[in-house]
């Protein structure tokens, strides 16, 4: 595959030093010098409203399916009057914007605004308000920020949580359907305030280490932090994507987007470079999730876009429709640059399936890229700026930040410095404190390891996360994210996710969520209205799990990755008691936490029914 044509686009430079130090930690500095950057993240958006003002920005569906779009010099006119409502009202960054709802067009806006005059805005995950029973995560938050502004796109679906967690006494905005529960004010009120000489001499002073954003973590390990994002950390990391992308400078970006906005990789890098290169986001409202990825399907079908950046879940719900819809096939491959994955491993089918998709439509494969970051590095720390050569692998750290590869029980932890690394959390020093080693390298969590140990240049490629790890009773270390990748891959389209158990035990085992609704393909004759236990109970569908662990089992080369005993899991992870985080991702030690008594069935001397045992031997406990 890698003989067949390669559309070529820019990209930059990928060399690095390497100095190895005596305590086994590894540097590695990219060779490239990193260019001027602005001082304040907006600074970008008065540019292109100045030299592009007719060039579309955004746009997003309306109620009628049509796009409603703004230009970047509408945006410019827009942002400076909410800029001033803020100033009004004195918000501070001890009283900064919060942001309830998801990506439109008012979240930019007051966004935007509020770092324009250095208001921090926090962005925070809908399903704290949306999906949560208890609100326990956004009263925390809330706390935390004395927000001085809430705003929430629509009022009606938000009134409960802004009734639990938003005092009395802060203003709500709303676009539309204020909540009858207190009053509020509508955005447009905010839009009518008229800039003066003040806004100027504000938006003058703010400065690179001011605060622009608080972002906060999901809470897979407690509850969310609040990561603080310089204007520096902001612009610097755009600086260092163009650097290492510089296709993004000659070809401004077309992208149809839907990584929330309340997560570093939507909210920063993807916005972000459209504000910094002068480009154009189409919001998507689609999902990569059964029933919700038409929305997304329906807008590839009618805008190119230059480069396609997704999750790997992204890319394989989207993968079907372009296998059987010509035109779309077509359309996406048109102009398309690049794509772009991050958040977790795509697996090797999906990647050949897109280069054999692209090869039939266009003659030519496109170029896989997969990076590494975190909210704390604003995320852009770690890019296969060159192409991956597969799933893997995870590049070089570009110019502008240093990694250092420290020796941790075994395997190397990846730890970040520079200008684009965060601070700290927001009111949290304690937390603050322990993110860092003491050369001042945030720790990630994270292992990697060379592509090719004789020849750095090749890269790296990850190795798992390094508290996830744990030793069965014989002293064996059983490397988690290696093991739950390969049974995620193998059990494509059935198995959502699985979570490993054998802390201390003499074998692995593991809880399966599984795709109850590909599940129930297995079992067609079952009604409309069966349960996910009757189809999990099923006879072809254990059967077909059965012949997965069996399968497994025999793959195994010892205990450090042998399954020996399986559940499937009937409730799905719950994210009110952490267990999920609202970005998909499972928290491993939370499920087995609350799930105590699961794991004491998968490791019972009689295994219960319900259990599904490996062929391959009878663990002694």
């Amino acid at each position: 595959m890698l003989e067949t044509p390669l559309r070529r686009i820019a990209l930059g430079p990928a060399t690095v030093t390497v100095t190895r130090r005596d305590d086994g930690s590894i540097l590695l500095n990219s060779t490239e010098v990193l260019g001027p950057y602005p001082q304040r993240f907006s600074e970008r958006l008065v540019h292109w409203a100045q030299i592009a003002p007719d060039r579309v920005f955004l746009a997003q569906r309306d109620a009628a399916g049509d796009w409603c779009k703004l230009t970047y010099g509408e945006a410019g006119a827009r942002v400076r009057a909410i800029a001033q409502a803020l100033l009004d009202r004195e918000l501070s960054v001890d009283r900064p914007v919060t942001i309830l709802s998801g990506n439109d067009i008012e979240h930019a806006l007051l966004a935007l605004a509020a770092m324009h005059v250095g208001v921090p805005y926090a962005p925070i995950s809908p399903a704290y308000s949306l999906l949560s029973t208890d609100h326990g995560r956004l009263k925390y938050i809330m706390d935390l920020l004395n927000p001085g502004l809430v705003f929430a796109a629509n009022g009606d679906p938000f009134a409960r949580a802004i009734d639990a967690a938003v005092p009395q006494s802060v203003e709500c905005v709303f676009t539309g359907n204020a909540t009858p529960l207190r009053r509020a004010t509508p955005f447009a009120a905010l839009e009518t305030a008229t800039p003066g000489v003040e806004l100027d001499r504000v938006h003058g002073a703010v400065g690179r280490d001011d605060v622009a954003k608080i972002l906060f973590t999901s809470g897979s390990t407690g509850q969310p932090k609040g990561v603080i994002n310089t204007h520096r950390m902001l612009c610097h990391n755009q600086q260092m994507i163009l650097q290492s992308l510089p296709y993004y400078g000659e070809v401004p970006p077309v992208l149809v987007d839907w990584l929330p906005w309340h997560h570093t990789a939507g909210g920063n890098n993807d916005f972000g470079l459209i504000v910094y290169n002068g480009g154009t986001m189409y919001i998507d409202d689609g999902r990569p999730q059964p029933g919700l990825i038409e929305p997304t399907v329906r807008n590839l079908r009618e805008i190119a876009t230059t480069a396609y950046i997704s999750v790997p879940r992204g890319f394989e719900a989207l993968l079907p429709y372009l296998q059987d819809d010509s035109a779309l096939r077509a359309k996406f491959f048109s102009r398309l640059g690049f794509l772009f994955y991050a958040g977790a491993a795509l697996s090797q089918p999906v990647w050949k399936a897109y280069d054999e998709l692209a090869l039939r439509t266009c003659g030519e494969r496109i170029t896989w890229m997969a990076g590494l970051g975190s909210t704390e590095t604003a995320p852009f720390a770690m890019c296969t700026n060159r192409g991956a050569r597969r799933a893997s692998e995870i590049g070089l750290p570009p110019s502008g930040v240093e990694l250092k590869l420290f020796p941790v029980e075994g395997k190397l932890e990846a730890r970040f410095r520079g200008p684009s690394i965060t601070p700290g959390y927001w009111r949290q020093p304690e937390l603050t404190r322990a993110a860092f080693d003491d050369e001042g390298f945030y720790r990630m969590g994270d292992a990697l390891r060379f592509v090719d140990p004789d020849d750095p240049q090749q890269g790296l490629e990850f190795d798992g996360r390094i508290a996830e790890d744990f030793k069965l009773a014989t002293a064996t270390w059983v490397r988690v994210g290696e093991l739950r990748l390969k049974c995620v891959a193998a059990g494509v389209p059935f198995v959502q996710d699985v979570v490993i158990a054998g802390h201390g035990r003499d074998d692995i085992a593991v809880l399966v969520f599984p795709n109850v609704a590909a599940c129930r393909k297995l079992c067609p004759e079952l009604p409309e209205t069966a349960t996910a236990g009757a189809i999990l109970g099923h006879a072809a569908v254990r059967a077909w799990f059965q012949a997965l662990f069996d399968r497994l089992g025999r793959e195994a080369t010892g205990s450090s990755n042998r399954i020996v005993r399986a559940m499937l899991l009937e409730y799905p992870p719950d994210l009110d008691h952490g267990e999920v985080t609202d970005k998909g991702s499972i928290n491993q030690r939370a499920v087995l936490e609350r799930r105590a008594a699961l794991v004491e069935e998968l490791y019972a001397a009689r295994p219960s029914p319900r259990l599904i045992c490996t062929d391959f031997k009878e663990s002694t406990r």
